[in-house]
């Protein structure tokens, strides 16, 4: 009768956590050249790291093939991606257009303004889009449910002491 070896022991490892961060593209519909390409940053584009380094190439990317970038950062936390000349502000969203590069259109929001309907460039003749930031993340908060559970505990990072009674003052009146 055969004994049983002893096993030699190996260390598992941990799976790759794969995150895919979508995004949406307008393409010419005929030569499928990349027209705009729109970005909602996550805390993954934004933290130091090989995501953020991997947003960045992405971003001039779409610099280099000559298109259009809508890149929204609805993000108080976390440090901002490199933009010089950016005014204080909470949020922002910037339109970078291949004819005014190196300078791109920024909207600075502060939390409690409401956000902006920004352009959203196309190609000649047709104007650009409208998009209606507020609209979309109203749309998005209603649809999703997020009243029951968004609010729970302190904002990170914590509010200024303005934006600390505004907010206390819109509680109270909901």
């Amino acid at each position: 009768m055969k004994t049983i070896q002893a096993p030699a022991y190996a260390r598992l490892v941990p799976p790759v956590d794969v995150c895919r961060e979508p995004y949406l593209e307008i393409r010419d519909r005929q030569s499928r050249q990349l027209v705009t390409a729109l970005e909602l940053l996550s805390p993954t584009n934004k933290r130091p790291g090989p995501d953020r380094q991997q947003y960045l190439h992405k971003r001039q990317q779409v610099f280099h093939a000559g298109a259009n970038l809508v890149e929204i950062d609805l993000l108080r936390g976390g440090p901002r991606l490199p933009l010089e000349d950016l005014p204080a502000c909470d949020y922002y969203a910037m339109v970078a257009r291949p004819e005014d590069h190196p300078k791109a259109a920024i909207w600075p929001i502060r939390l409690p303004d409401p956000l902006p309907i920004i352009p959203v460039p196309l190609r000649p003749p047709d104007a650009d889009a409208r998009l209606d930031l507020q609209a979309v993340v109203q749309r998005a908060y209603d649809t999703a449910g997020y009243r029951h559970y968004i609010y729970e505990g302190t904002p990170k990072p914590p509010l200024s002491e303005p934006d600390q009674a505004w907010a206390a003052e819109l509680a109270r009146q909901a």
